[in-house]
Protein backbone atom coordinates (compact mmCIF):
# COMPACT_ATOMS: atom_id res chain seq x y z
CA UNK A 1 0.00 0.00 0.00
CA UNK A 2 1.49 3.35 -0.99
CA UNK A 3 0.49 6.98 -1.01
CA UNK A 4 1.83 10.01 -2.88
CA UNK A 5 3.00 11.74 0.31
CA UNK A 6 4.78 9.55 2.86
CA UNK A 7 3.55 9.98 6.40
CA UNK A 8 5.89 10.67 9.31
CA UNK A 9 6.03 7.68 11.65
CA UNK A 10 7.58 8.01 15.10
CA UNK A 11 8.66 4.71 16.64
CA UNK A 12 8.81 4.90 20.44
CA UNK A 13 11.06 2.43 22.25
CA UNK A 14 9.51 2.38 25.71
CA UNK A 15 11.76 0.11 27.77
CA UNK A 16 14.60 1.77 29.65
CA UNK A 17 15.85 -1.22 31.68
CA UNK A 18 19.50 -2.20 31.59
CA UNK A 19 19.91 -5.30 29.42
CA UNK A 20 16.55 -4.63 27.75
CA UNK A 21 15.41 -6.64 24.73
CA UNK A 22 13.70 -3.59 23.20
CA UNK A 23 16.46 -2.69 20.70
CA UNK A 24 16.24 -6.16 19.13
CA UNK A 25 12.47 -5.89 18.60
CA UNK A 26 12.72 -2.25 17.52
CA UNK A 27 15.47 -2.96 14.97
CA UNK A 28 13.44 -5.83 13.54
CA UNK A 29 10.37 -3.58 13.14
CA UNK A 30 12.36 -0.64 11.76
CA UNK A 31 13.90 -2.86 9.08
CA UNK A 32 10.40 -3.77 7.89
CA UNK A 33 9.19 -0.17 7.94
CA UNK A 34 12.29 1.06 6.05
CA UNK A 35 11.37 -1.19 3.12
CA UNK A 36 8.22 0.85 2.47
CA UNK A 37 7.90 3.97 0.35
CA UNK A 38 4.85 5.29 2.21
CA UNK A 39 6.59 6.21 5.46
CA UNK A 40 9.37 8.42 6.81
CA UNK A 41 10.77 7.18 10.11
CA UNK A 42 12.02 8.74 13.31
CA UNK A 43 12.95 6.92 16.51
CA UNK A 44 12.29 8.07 20.06
CA UNK A 45 14.17 5.89 22.55
CA UNK A 46 13.03 6.75 26.07
CA UNK A 47 16.31 5.34 27.44
CA UNK A 48 18.24 7.93 25.45
CA UNK A 49 15.88 10.92 25.15
CA UNK A 50 13.06 10.70 27.71
CA UNK A 51 12.25 14.37 27.15
CA UNK A 52 12.08 13.94 23.37
CA UNK A 53 8.68 12.26 23.36
CA UNK A 54 6.62 15.44 23.11
CA UNK A 55 8.52 16.97 20.19
CA UNK A 56 8.82 13.63 18.38
CA UNK A 57 5.10 12.94 18.62
CA UNK A 58 4.18 16.52 17.74
CA UNK A 59 6.00 16.24 14.40
CA UNK A 60 4.64 12.76 13.61
CA UNK A 61 1.55 11.74 11.68
CA UNK A 62 1.42 8.36 13.46
CA UNK A 63 3.20 6.51 16.24
CA UNK A 64 4.21 2.90 16.86
CA UNK A 65 5.02 2.05 20.47
CA UNK A 66 7.45 -0.82 21.01
CA UNK A 67 6.32 -2.07 24.43
CA UNK A 68 7.29 -4.94 26.71
CA UNK A 69 5.02 -6.38 29.33
CA UNK A 70 6.27 -5.78 32.87
CA UNK A 71 4.16 -7.19 35.72
CA UNK A 72 1.10 -7.63 33.45
CA UNK A 73 1.28 -4.01 32.25
CA UNK A 74 3.53 -1.49 30.51
CA UNK A 75 6.75 0.11 31.81
CA UNK A 76 6.53 2.88 34.40
CA UNK A 77 8.85 5.22 32.46
CA UNK A 78 6.40 5.09 29.55
CA UNK A 79 3.57 6.15 31.89
CA UNK A 80 5.70 9.02 33.17
CA UNK A 81 6.54 10.12 29.62
CA UNK A 82 2.90 9.90 28.51
CA UNK A 83 1.74 11.89 31.54
CA UNK A 84 4.12 14.69 30.53
CA UNK A 85 2.44 15.00 27.11
CA UNK A 86 -1.05 15.83 25.92
CA UNK A 87 -1.97 17.80 22.79
CA UNK A 88 0.86 16.19 20.80
CA UNK A 89 -1.26 13.04 20.57
CA UNK A 90 -4.58 14.62 19.61
CA UNK A 91 -6.14 13.04 16.54
CA UNK A 92 -3.19 10.76 15.77
CA UNK A 93 -3.16 7.00 15.25
CA UNK A 94 -1.10 4.77 17.53
CA UNK A 95 -0.11 1.16 16.90
CA UNK A 96 1.75 -1.35 19.05
CA UNK A 97 4.55 -3.87 18.69
CA UNK A 98 4.60 -5.82 21.95
CA UNK A 99 6.71 -8.54 23.44
CA UNK A 100 7.09 -10.55 26.59
CA UNK A 101 6.35 -13.98 27.97
CA UNK A 102 3.24 -16.05 27.37
CA UNK A 103 0.98 -13.11 26.47
CA UNK A 104 3.48 -11.50 24.11
CA UNK A 105 2.94 -8.13 25.75
CA UNK A 106 -0.74 -7.93 24.87
CA UNK A 107 -1.72 -7.17 28.48
CA UNK A 108 0.52 -4.08 28.26
CA UNK A 109 -1.20 -3.07 25.02
CA UNK A 110 -4.67 -3.45 26.53
CA UNK A 111 -3.64 -1.22 29.46
CA UNK A 112 -2.32 1.39 27.04
CA UNK A 113 -5.46 1.66 24.91
CA UNK A 114 -7.51 3.64 27.50
CA UNK A 115 -4.49 5.86 28.24
CA UNK A 116 -4.27 6.80 24.58
CA UNK A 117 -8.04 7.30 24.42
CA UNK A 118 -7.64 9.85 27.21
CA UNK A 119 -4.90 11.53 25.14
CA UNK A 120 -7.38 11.75 22.22
CA UNK A 121 -5.32 9.36 20.11
CA UNK A 122 -6.83 6.55 18.03
CA UNK A 123 -5.29 3.14 18.62
CA UNK A 124 -5.52 0.79 15.69
CA UNK A 125 -6.63 -2.80 16.06
CA UNK A 126 -3.69 -4.48 14.32
CA UNK A 127 -0.67 -5.34 16.48
CA UNK A 128 2.55 -7.29 16.27
CA UNK A 129 3.11 -9.50 19.29
CA UNK A 130 6.05 -11.69 20.28
CA UNK A 131 5.15 -14.29 22.92
CA UNK A 132 8.27 -15.76 24.50
CA UNK A 133 10.20 -13.15 22.54
CA UNK A 134 13.62 -14.67 23.22
CA UNK A 135 12.58 -17.72 21.17
CA UNK A 136 12.05 -15.57 18.04
CA UNK A 137 15.55 -14.07 17.81
CA UNK A 138 19.05 -15.51 17.90
CA UNK A 139 21.99 -14.16 19.93
CA UNK A 140 22.79 -11.69 17.14
CA UNK A 141 19.23 -10.31 17.08
CA UNK A 142 18.20 -12.04 13.85
CA UNK A 143 14.57 -13.10 13.59
CA UNK A 144 13.91 -16.84 13.37
CA UNK A 145 12.21 -16.53 9.98
CA UNK A 146 8.73 -17.52 11.10
CA UNK A 147 6.07 -15.85 8.97
CA UNK A 148 3.57 -14.67 11.60
CA UNK A 149 5.31 -11.53 12.83
CA UNK A 150 6.38 -10.24 9.38
CA UNK A 151 2.81 -10.69 8.09
CA UNK A 152 1.44 -8.93 11.17
CA UNK A 153 3.91 -6.06 10.66
CA UNK A 154 2.82 -5.64 7.05
CA UNK A 155 -0.85 -5.58 8.08
CA UNK A 156 -0.13 -3.11 10.88
CA UNK A 157 1.80 -0.78 8.56
CA UNK A 158 -0.91 -1.02 5.87
CA UNK A 159 -3.60 -0.07 8.38
CA UNK A 160 -1.45 2.63 9.93
CA UNK A 161 -0.89 4.13 6.47
CA UNK A 162 -4.64 4.54 6.02
CA UNK A 163 -5.18 6.00 9.49
CA UNK A 164 -2.14 8.29 9.33
CA UNK A 165 -3.20 9.80 6.01
CA UNK A 166 -6.90 10.04 6.88
CA UNK A 167 -6.25 11.73 10.21
CA UNK A 168 -3.47 13.96 8.83
CA UNK A 169 -5.86 15.15 6.10
CA UNK A 170 -8.64 15.66 8.65
CA UNK A 171 -6.37 17.69 10.98
CA UNK A 172 -5.41 19.92 8.04
CA UNK A 173 -9.02 20.64 7.14
CA UNK A 174 -10.27 20.95 10.70
CA UNK A 175 -7.68 21.18 13.51
CA UNK A 176 -8.44 18.79 16.34
CA UNK A 177 -10.01 20.45 19.36
CA UNK A 178 -10.39 18.49 22.57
Amino acid sequence: MTTDTPYQLAVVISSVREGRFAPVVANWFLERAKQRDDVTLSVIDLAETPDGLASGVASADAVVVIVPEYNHSYPGPLKTALDATSREWHGKPVAFVSYGGISGGLRAVEHLRPVFAELHAATIRETVSFPFVWNHFDADGRHDGSEGAPLAATTLLDQLNWWANALRDARRVRPYAA
